[in-house]
């Protein structure tokens, strides 16, 4: 029997800039949100990033889209 994937929830993560250490070393903080649908478009979800980047102090690094899903015997 083949196993499918039954998409369960995304999270969407920001990733900013947060300067560097006393060594030089790059330092980064990130912002992650919840509860994201997961038929959401990656291009819907890139959007809603650099909107919400606009809103914070540091500047946008990366955007990660962290995808969760159950595995399931097709027929289920």
């Amino acid at each position: 029997m083949a196993i499918v994937q039954m998409p369960d929830a995304s999270r969407l993560v920001l990733t900013l800039d947060d300067g560097v250490d006393n060594e030089g070393n790059p330092q980064t903080k990130t912002k992650s949100f919840n509860n994201v649908k997961p038929e959401a478009s990656d291009e819907a979800l890139y959007r809603v990033a650099t909107s919400l980047a606009q809103l914070q102090t540091l500047p946008l690094v990366s955007v990660d889209r962290h995808d969760r899903a159950e595995l399931v015997e097709d027929g289920q």
